[in-house]
């Protein structure tokens, strides 16, 4: 699916496409078509009206959101402490942080743009992961399609300010080109191939895992989607995850059957992200 959103040109359209498949516009469109048949056919108008109440409560649970994470994306586990340590003795090895996106305005602090809160939780473990094993770290994010109007720093400089002012660890790579998960690995394995790396760290949240993986690996051995064949033997990367706010099994309450912000935000990025696996974004 990637080739033909790259082959006809239609890549920057892939954020507007992901808003109409997902909630909550497809219960609104529920709604409004049982509305239309309410006096026509009632019984299917009442059917889709409740389908569409129904769909809306339970994408906004975080029962729901949990069951996504653990069940469907199965995001692989955290790193632990004998993970750790192997890194630690790991040569040619790089942590690769992805970029989760920006935010404006940003008067508190004196600029027009910076990191939105996914990003800065991405950035700061990647940094604690750096601390613990003495790893440098890259990080990947230009300015996104659904924000490339916008224009001003990429996510890779505004992360490597915040990195040395306020971390005190300076990132060793930036990656600030690309538009999404697929030209983040295209571009970091690339960046980092040419530094001689053999192992990549690869960090962002559980939910983002699967894809973003699936992206790197493919990447690492050459059949990424607009990816140049080349003929020449390209060194071998591997790609190991680093997920981070991978929910924990079991403990359910009844309370995660209500409907929260949190939980539809946990499921809309959820069910983005299953929706990207089904279309090989």
């Amino acid at each position: 699916m990637n080739d033909f959103f790259l082959n006809t040109g239609l890549a920057d359209w892939k954020p507007l496409l992901g808003a109409l498949l997902l909630p909550p516009v497809p219960m609104l469109v529920l709604v409004l078509v049982g509305a239309r048949l309410m006096f026509v056919r009632p019984v299917l108008a009442w059917f889709l009206v409740l389908t569409a109440v129904a769909g809306l409560w339970l994408t906004s649970t975080t029962a729901l959101s949990r069951f996504l994470a653990l069940q469907v994306l199965k995001s692989p586990p955290a790193l632990n402490e004998s993970t750790l340590a192997e890194l630690k003795r790991q040569p040619r090895t790089a942590i690769v942080v992805l970029g989760g996106g920006r935010r404006s305005p940003a008067q508190e602090y004196g600029v027009t743009t910076t990191l939105n809160s996914r990003s800065l939780e991405r950035l700061r473990y990647g940094i604690w992961l750096s601390r613990e094993t003495g790893l440098p770290v890259a990080f990947s994010g230009g300015i996104g399609r659904d924000s490339a109007a916008s224009g001003g720093p990429s996510e890779a400089e505004l992360a490597a300010r915040i990195a040395e002012r306020e971390f005190k660890l300076p990132l060793r790579w930036l990656e600030s080109q690309s538009r999404d998960t697929h030209e983040n690995a295209l571009r970091s394995v690339a960046l980092l191939r040419s530094q001689n790396i053999e192992h990549i760290v690869l960090v962002t949240h559980a939910y983002h895992m699967p894809r973003a993986l699936r992206n790197f690996q493919q990447a690492a051995a050459g059949t990424a989607a607009g990816q140049a064949a080349s003929s020449l033997a390209t060194p071998s990367i591997s790609v190991r995850a680093a997920p981070l706010s991978r929910p924990v099994p079991g403990n359910w309450k009844p309370r995660d059957w209500l409907p929260t912000l949190h939980g539809f935000e946990a499921n809309y990025l959820s069910l983005h992200e299953i929706l990207g696996l089904l279309m090989g974004a």
